[in-house]
């Protein structure tokens, strides 16, 4: 039974479609982990300081995570250990070196912020007391773990990555959310709040634990060595560094909104983040899967220079992304009352708690198809090797996601107008605290503006891929409007039949008035021949784990 798993997890993956339905099958129970995860703390603590406080303390050790363990990403990691193998490079050694100093630097940068947490946290969060944020600071330090344990499993996945084992990938965050929901249920009734903390840090540990075996058997398990080959390290930082960046400047925007949240009302950076996570759920399903499944092949057709294969291997993966993500939209849309309550609505969590989270949601929603093309344009210009225009980009997109961030904020405090209007159309009227909503409508500009300049910046290399993608955008977005109009008059039509005071009648109506939509949304890219949904039939329709797939030659986040 443990062999046939082992061998299970051990399985080269090679076609797109089935790289990605794989990544998205675990990403869904990854994310079905992360809501219990999220219902557990809804339920437990509500919108409350002390989930603020928890939250807060991780901005610091994930800035630590995309600054300095993400030197060693599998976006740069893979097409490097591709090109040196063949370029008869010796991998062992090049693979021992790099963790040596990834290692080395971990533990410097770890140290050195260890010491200044009770310096940096008061002037990033000045809206905690003094007593939360000694708390704080406690709940960092244990958290500082985390990035050090996910840095070491992301050098792994680079590995196994190379070798097409995508279940070994796709299985690590199932095991994080499990060492959280851990540490909700054991660790917290025996330490409180720093009981969470271990929660993480044993989550990370399962994360990299778990591609240990495959290493071994492949003998590529590193291991710290002074014999470092210093001329491939450099080219690596050299091309980390500008990605590292890239990376930073959403930690640094993030950081930004949740430092605004500090000072608005108890549970405003609970909320900030609970309906953040539930819109990365469609998000690590279709954004993440697609575009992780598609790298390794983009780096092998770019080490190849097949521009063509590779323009047809973007366009394809777009055009999955817009068919898949665009209704999810609508439906989150339309649903987000009953998908909050639902998921969130219990225990502590109040009324108001789900009227917030739900309008949040409702406008980070709208950047879901925009962040999925993101990841999908990044690992495109990496597999490229051009780390230096995501850099500019993201960096530009950093400056309007916080400049907005003020702005709006200062025009709901300043101008009723704006309040009312924004209060109005996310109908959270009257409702304490709404001003949260403003961060996610900040998150959602400087999102779309990303990814205006990204895709500007891909179809001046391919002047031919906006005119290759537009047919599937338009006929996904006519699906999708209809589809979210149909749901919602049919939200109307079964509040009578169920019980709404219930969570299974909020639950069956939400389903129900989902299930009548998506058919609608069938049935029109049916009427519009829709590519994408013959091609997802047949890939559904075969047995996808058994089908022999044809792989072009040796061509490649």
């Amino acid at each position: 039974m443990v062999k046939k798993l082992i061998q299970l997890l051990s399985k080269e993956i090679s076609g797109l479609h089935e790289a990605a339905y794989l990544l998205a099958f675990f990403a869904f129970a990854s994310q079905i982990l992360a809501l219990v995860r999220d219902r557990l703390f809804a339920s437990t603590f509500g919108a409350s300081r002390v989930l603020d406080m928890y939250y807060a303390a991780f901005r610091i050790p994930d800035l630590l995570f995309v600054t300095i363990a993400s030197l060693v990403s599998i976006s740069i990691l893979v097409p490097f250990f591709m090109e040196a193998q063949q370029k008869g490079v010796s991998l062992k050694r090049l693979i021992n070196s790099i963790f040596s100093v990834f290692f080395l630097l971990m533990v410097i940068g770890s140290g050195l912020v260890f010491f200044l947490l009770p310096y940096i946290e008061p002037k990033l969060f000045p809206g905690f007391s003094r007593e939360e944020l000694e708390s704080i600071i406690v709940l960092s330090r244990i958290l500082l773990v985390s990035p050090f344990l996910l840095g070491i499993s992301n050098f792994f996945a680079s590995i196994v990555q190379m070798h097409n084992r995508f279940f070994l990938y796709a299985v690590s965050p199932i095991l994080y959310n499990l060492g959280i929901i851990v540490g909700i249920l054991v660790f917290y009734p025996l330490w409180g709040l720093y009981g969470l903390g271990f929660g993480v840090v044993l989550g990370a540990l399962f994360h990299a634990l778990v591609q240990v075996p495959f290493m071994i058997e492949k003998k590529t398990l590193p291991r710290f060595t002074l014999d470092i080959d210093f001329r491939n390290v450099r080219r690596i930082i050299a091309l980390s560094i500008p990605r590292t960046v890239t990376l930073s400047t959403t930690s640094i925007s993030a950081f930004a909104l949740v430092s605004m949240a500090s000072l608005m009302g108890e549970g405003s950076i609970a909320i900030f983040n609970f309906s953040l996570n539930l819109q990365s759920v469609p998000l690590s399903i279709i954004g993440v899967s697609y575009s992780s499944a598609v790298f390794p092949l983009l780096s092998r057709l770019s080490i190849e220079d097949k521009k063509t294969a590779f323009l047809e291997r973007m366009i394809t993966t777009s055009k999955h992304i817009i068919f898949w993500s665009l209704p999810v939209s609508a439906l989150f849309i339309v649903l987000r009352a009953q998908i909050v309550r639902t998921i969130l609505g219990a225990g502590q969590f109040s009324w108001s708690d789900t009227r917030l989270t739900a309008a949040a949601l409702a406008l980070f929603t709208f950047s879901i198809i925009a962040q999925s093309l993101i990841l999908l344009f990044v690992r495109a210009f990496y597999a490229e090797g051009k780390t230096m225009k995501p850099l500019f980009i993201n960096v530009l997109a950093m400056v309007v996601t916080i400049a907005a961030g003020y702005f709006f904020l200062w025009s709901f405090r300043t101008h009723t107008g704006f309040a009312y209007f924004l209060e109005a159309l996310l109908r959270i009227e009257n409702v304490p605290g709404a001003e949260v909503s403003v961060l996610a409508l900040a998150y959602t500009v400087g999102i779309l503006f990303n990814t205006v300049l990204h895709w500007i910046a891909f179809h001046r290399e391919f002047s031919s891929y906006t005119r290759a993608v537009a047919g599937t955008f338009f006929k996904s977005l006519s699906a999708s409007v209809i589809m979210g109009y149909v749901s919602y008059i049919y939200l109307n039509v079964f509040d009578n039949v169920f019980d709404l005071n219930t969570l299974p009648g909020i639950f069956f109506q939400g389903l129900c008035a989902g299930l009548v939509g998506i058919c609608s949304g069938v049935l029109v890219l049916r009427l519009l021949r829709s590519q994408e949904l013959e091609e997802v039939w047949k890939t559904l329709h075969r047995k996808i784990w058994k089908a022999r797939v044809v792989v072009p030659g040796p061509e490649q986040l």
